[in-house]
């Protein structure tokens, strides 16, 4: 049995007196030194090969979790598909503050106090971890709590790790800015086995209370959602996003911020592009003939990652130069790694999971005791199917060529994942490899931020499912943040509005991926455009090196892409001229798409709407041209 020494909450921290009732009454509170310390709770109190985190509910021990000791770290599974990814509809407001999302009094008929009360009932029964935390990292992070049942250590050993470790002495006496709690039983004895996160919200205390054991929603989104709260009444955003700076073989950089929803390329963007065994790149295969495209670069660009998922453009950090600049609001990266099926498809990542530093957090790998978990082992579904959504957490400073400054954007980049789109299936997945946007277009597709199909992060809600099959979208909303945020839509896109105009030395990009027209790229455009963008010194371009796009919510295509002297097929710039999609297909598609836009806009048209914003949705709803995007906000180019 392992040997720990218990710490105690410094009396220091204001805490609620419900809380300090309810960690009194706990027959042991742990309070970890260390980061080892907290990893050997993780494996539970024998420290056995494999530990089974189990909850007595409804009158039988329920299994939430089993955690297996591996060489490099412990590898978490769930034994219930449903908890492997993040359930969109997991989020319910308890408090009385604006909010457009679902309150808890609408969805189970009463508030959340007795609930609430319940919850620090039952974790004043418990053995417990607590741990002090900054919400968005150590440099911008407001310092906040979580508190957990000790045999769940691994969810706080996740959080810790995402957002940096601290201690009570480094932070000192303080107020809680958010406080996290975790009660896993009660998924099963409240809320019918599903996923909910209950966010209670004052104007100076965030809390969070987590009823299942998969952090997406709540260590990970759940502190998103703090960082939105505070910036919201702060008047500054933490963009859902990824940011790289990209140096070409000439030495030039460019700083290139990727937003996207779920699925949208973000972790890609800061991921070096994949080759054949012949050095080639598959840009594309033509679903239609099976024909695949290969180009030929002869060196790519070097990748330093800024950021990964979550992107602090806070106040202090900017200069004025009409450029955002962006810090990480994460200590570790929470690195989906579904695209990695065997050895050797990105060296780096691979080296800083099989031998890292410290023992890390997997999930959804199928680890083996006292073995190496290897980041390709993908954990089984009940279908036999790989789970989708294999995560590891990797500190940034495991990150090879991490950027630990803040960074001024020069390009932000926009994803959306696309179906195929043929002559005889015409959908929506009609984007150009590339295509540059004037603000005001940018701003539409953040505050659509569709979310396309086959999306990994998530488990999709029976309604999006069958959307999806239906060959529709879902919109994942205002910023791509819209699913992590508590206010409302409306506040939301003023602030981003507000947000594109003030940096307006900053080039906007559309790219697509998993599919142009009738080609299957995966990520080979996006990484593609990085490589271009970067070579053309910041995204720079001339008015007549652009043409308008067929669709104007895709605002210009360029007349063309050389790379190491080799153009890329027109075909994969304007895809209405594939011979598998042409021109009515397209148009199709586009109509699919306006139509799309102008449903999801209409909820933006009240009075409390920016009345430039306003106009710029009118403009859609008119089917205006890029000319007219263009009067309202000129592109800078």
């Amino acid at each position: 049995m392992h040997t720990r020494t218990e710490h105690a909450i410094p009396s220091t921290v204001d805490l609620a007196p419900a809380l300090r009732t309810a960690l009194e009454a706990s027959p042991r509170v742990v309070v970890p030194a260390t980061r080892a310390e907290l990893y050997a709770l993780a494996l539970g109190p024998e420290g056995d090969p494999v530990f089974s985190v189990d909850y007595e509910a409804l009158g039988e021990t329920v299994t939430e979790a089993t955690v297996t000791r591996c060489r490099n770290g412990i590898a978490v599974n769930y034994p219930d598909d449903y908890m492997r990814r993040r359930d969109p509809q997991c989020m319910h407001i308890a408090d009385d503050r604006p909010t457009d999302k679902t309150r808890y009094a609408d969805a189970f008929g009463e508030s959340f106090n007795r609930v609430k009360q319940e919850t620090l009932d039952w974790l004043g029964t418990q053995e417990l971890v607590a741990v002090p935390f900054k919400a968005g990292a150590l440099s911008f992070g407001s310092p906040s709590l979580a508190v957990m049942p000790l045999n769940a250590a691994f969810f706080a050993l996740t959080l810790m790790d995402l957002q940096g470790w601290t201690t009570f002495d480094q932070i000192g006496p303080y107020s809680p800015r958010s406080i996290l709690y975790v009660a896993p039983p009660f998924r099963q004895t409240h809320f019918d086995g599903k996923q909910v996160v209950v966010h209670d919200r004052s104007e100076t205390l965030h809390e969070i209370f987590a009823y299942n054991l998969y952090p997406g929603p709540s260590a990970k989104k759940g502190v998103f959602s703090v960082l939105l709260d505070v910036g919201e009444q702060e008047g500054w955003i933490t963009a859902h996003a990824s940011s790289v700076r990209v140096t070409t073989p000439y030495d030039n950089e460019t700083i290139i911020m990727h937003e996207g929803a779920s699925g949208g390329g973000k972790s890609e963007m800061c991921q070096d592009l994949r080759r054949q065994d012949d050095g080639r790149i598959l840009l594309g295969t033509d679903v239609v003939n099976g024909e695949p495209y290969y180009i030929t670069l002869s060196e790519s660009c070097e990748l330093d990652p800024v950021t990964d998922d979550m992107t602090l453009c806070h106040p202090s950090v900017q200069t004025g130069d009409g450029r955002m600049v962006v810090a990480d609001a994460e200590d570790g990266w929470f690195v989906r790694v579904d695209n990695l099926r065997q050895y050797g498809e990105d060296l780096y990542l691979e080296r800083a999971v099989i031998h890292p530093e410290e023992p890390l957090v997997f999930f959804n790998i199928d680890g083996t005791p006292d073995a190496t978990a290897l980041p390709w082992e993908h954990t089984l579904d009940s279908t036999g199917a790989p789970c989708p959504n294999p995560r590891i957490v990797i500190p940034r400073s495991n990150i090879h060529r991490i950027v630990n400054e803040p960074e001024a954007v020069d390009v932000r980049t926009f994803g959306v994942r696309m179906p195929p789109c043929t002559r005889d299936i015409p959908t929506y997945g009609i984007m150009g490899m590339t295509h540059f946007v004037p603000p005001s277009i940018a701003w539409l597709w953040r505050l659509i931020a569709p979310r396309g199909d086959k999306n990994p992060s998530i488990g999709e809600a029976a309604d999006a499912v069958d959307t999806f099959e239906h060959g529709g979208m879902v919109a994942e909303g205002v910023g791509s943040y819209w699913p992590f945020s508590t206010g409302t839509k409306v506040a939301a896109a003023n602030l981003l509005l507000k947000q594109l105009l003030e940096f307006n030395h900053t080039r906007y990009v559309l790219t697509p991926n998993q599919h142009i027209g009738a080609y299957d790229v995966g990520f080979s455009a996006e990484w593609l455009t990085r490589e271009w963008l970067a070579r053309k010194g910041a995204g720079r371009m001339r008015a007549t090196q652009l043409e308008p796009a067929r669709c104007p919510l895709f605002g210009y295509a360029p007349k063309e892409i050389t790379l190491d002297g080799q153009p890329v097929r027109r075909t994969l710039l304007r895809p209405e001229t594939q011979s598998g999609v042409g021109i009515e297909a397209y148009d199709k598609g586009c109509a699919i798409l306006t139509g799309f836009f102008k449903a999801e806009l209409r909820q933006f048209l009240t009075e409390d709407l920016d009345p430039l914003g306003r106009r710029i949705i009118e403009v859609c709803m008119e089917d205006g041209t890029i000319e007219d995007y263009e009067a309202l906000t000129p592109m800078y180019l």
